[in-house]
């Protein structure tokens, strides 16, 4: 594809970068483009209570599988009061401390460019941490490339990606509404249930924290499964021992960014 030459192209001019490494759809291509370019790179990723802990293990697989030097640094965001407080700038507090940091490593690396995985979509959505992004210099190669999300999962494909049909999986802070303080303890309880959640089968799965209130979203073709008595019965039962006392189900299903719009 034309947009793939192009995005080889754009990374062969430069010297040296630090790629922000989520092991996402978006992310994952990217580091392979990179691996693909010839050029010196370390992909980074970035671990803290926010992160989905199949996401950390995915990062390591991928980084391993492809033969790229990869590293992990622990997180800062939930030490910055602005973060915490959980306001519509959210993501921009996340990723200005993530950028910071990925530029303190580009500058001790004595490399050009710190790059993340967004992509063209992302303009279009409602995305603060493009902003933090802009601020601190960091480059965004596929948008450079033109490259769209079902690009970019079509040619992951082609590549032999496992990661191609991986649904998205957006940091565990984006489960609580905003305005609701980020905790540790509502981060945990967001990972358990949804751990339990994934763990019975459901693929694409997101709690959102209205503690004592668990608002559960999956697929719409996954909603029904929920009138089993049985599975109703265990995900109650599952989700309490979670720390919630009162589980709910999204008759609308999952759609993303819906919190955006509360």
């Amino acid at each position: 594809m034309e947009k793939f030459h192009r995005l080889i192209e754009i990374l062969k001019r430069i010297n040296g970068a630090v790629l922000a490494y989520s092991g996402g759809v978006d992310s994952t291509f990217l580091l392979k483009a990179l691996k693909l370019s010839g050029i010196e790179f370390v992909a980074v990723t970035s671990i803290s209570e926010t992160s989905p802990p199949e996401d950390i293990e995915l990062a390591r697989r991928m980084a391993q599988e492809l033969g790229v030097r990869h590293i992990f640094i622990e997180g800062s965001e939930l030490q910055k009061e602005e973060f915490l407080r959980n306001d519509r700038q959210r993501c921009f507090y996340c990723k200005k401390a993530l950028f910071s940091a990925l530029n303190e490593i580009k500058e001790r690396a004595r490399y050009a460019s710190v790059l993340d995985g967004s992509t063209v979509d992302d303009l279009s959505d409602y995305r603060p941490g493009l902003l933090a992004a802009k601020e601190l210099g960091v480059r965004s190669p596929l948008i450079e490339a033109g490259l769209s999300k079902d690009e970019i999962r079509i040619l992951s494909r082609d590549l032999g990606l496992i990661t191609w049909d991986r649904p998205s999986s957006p940091c565990l802070s984006s489960r609580i509404p905003y305005g609701r303080r980020i905790t540790p303890e509502a981060l945990r309880r967001v990972r358990d249930a949804e751990a339990f959640l994934k763990e019975r089968g459901f693929r694409i799965v997101r709690v959102r924290d209205y503690w004592p209130m668990a608002k559960i979203e999956v697929s719409v073709e996954e909603v029904r499964r929920f009138l089993s008595d049985e599975l109703r019965q265990e995900v109650i039962k599952g989700l309490k021992e979670a720390g919630y006392k009162t589980v709910t189900v999204d008759l609308e299903g999952y759609s993303q960014g819906k919190l955006n719009f509360d």
